[in-house]
């Protein structure tokens, strides 16, 4: 079967590889569609410090049953299903409270393992989400969707609520989807207009232009003085935290996805005075992935507006090369292995 590797930094090669044979309790699963992530595009790039090569990249994906042994579940042959990534040790300390997507030896696939880059993959079947009926597509963008998700049930968000999301990328946007769905109002912010334009499709109360706008007044205008109840810092760089800090109302939520490269510099008595709540959010659980195919199955959100372009399996390199080189006008990219037997 045909493989996608990261061999080197910058370098993607199609390669031969022996179709997988399941285990016990695993079921063999053709590959529909994958996503690519920004760890995978740091894995092309070289910045990806958990990545070791060659490496078959991908987590965010799509894929049809192709063998399953009996289960409880009602999965059988021909459904199409996504998967939990995120493979945790069950003996560390984080594990044995539950907190498996905090795993102290997490392995998610792509990144410290092989992924979902390849014709055929297999899986334990209770890693495999039953996709309920939603495309192939769409099941793509479960992963990314979910990690916003999760990241917003770190604190308790009510109908009403003013939040901030800080960076209008794919998880940004994604988050706005699940603030929305849940009766905030949103402001987001970002650099790029292109990226404010589909925030504004998908519903954000507010639009802020980091370059252009008068951030402060903006905000204050939103919130009518008060500060957000809630902010969502998704880029992970020290200016956008700390704007977070500065424009959290008395009490709010901050929460950070944005994975950070740079040290954060600042007075922490302003998160005393105001006595601010600071989340950390880390991958998802599986029910995270179970209720946001559910939202999308109800038609309350449309996630395909995310997807900037799609590509061949072997036009690979193109897609890798375009997003280390994205000027902010994509989103997400998928490339297609196989429409499924159906």
């Amino acid at each position: 079967m045909k493989a996608i590797e990261i061999t080197k930094p910058f370098e993607v090669k199609i390669i031969e590889k022996e179709k997988p044979r399941a285990k016990d309790g695993e079921a063999l699963l053709k590959v529909l569609y994958c996503g690519i992530c920004g760890a995978d595009v740091a894995s092309f790039t070289g910045n990806q410090p958990f990545t070791t090569y060659p490496r078959i990249p991908g987590h965010e994906f799509s894929a049809q049953i192709v063998e399953i042994p009996e289960n409880g579940r009602g999965l059988k042959a021909g459904d199409i299903i996504t998967c939990n990534p995120y493979f945790n040790c069950g003996e560390c300390y984080a594990c044995k409270r539950g907190l498996v997507n905090a795993c102290h030896d997490n392995q998610t696939m792509g990144v410290q393992r092989d992924g979902s880059f390849q014709e055929y993959i297999t899986m334990p079947v209770e890693r495999i989400i039953d996709g309920k009926g939603l495309s192939a597509k769409e099941l793509a963008l479960i992963e990314p969707f979910s990690i916003s998700a999760h990241a917003l049930s770190r604190a308790e968000i009510k109908k009403g609520d003013r939040l901030l999301i800080m960076g209008a990328g794919p998880i940004g946007l994604f988050a706005l989807l699940k603030a929305k769905a849940l009766g905030a109002r949103v402001a987001i912010a970002d650099l790029l207009e292109s990226r404010l334009e589909l925030a504004k499709e998908y519903g954000a109360d507010l639009i802020i232009n980091n370059k252009t706008d008068d951030i402060k007044a903006k905000c204050e205008e939103f919130t009518e003085g008060c500060g957000f109840d809630v902010c969502v810092e998704a880029c992970g760089a020290p200016v956008t935290f700390l704007s977070c800090i500065d424009l959290a109302a008395h009490g709010a939520n901050i929460i950070l996805i944005g994975n950070g490269k740079r040290e954060t510099t600042f007075v922490h008595s302003i998160i005393l005075k105001k006595e601010l709540n600071i989340y950390g959010s880390r991958n998802a659980f599986t029910k995270d992935f179970e209720e946001l195919i559910g939202l999308v199955s109800s038609g309350r959100v449309n996630v395909l507006n995310m997807i900037s372009g799609v590509y061949e399996a072997e036009n690979a390199k193109q897609a890798f090369d375009a997003l280390a080189n994205n000027d902010g006008s994509l989103a997400k990219l998928l490339i297609k292995f196989s429409d499924g037997d159906e």
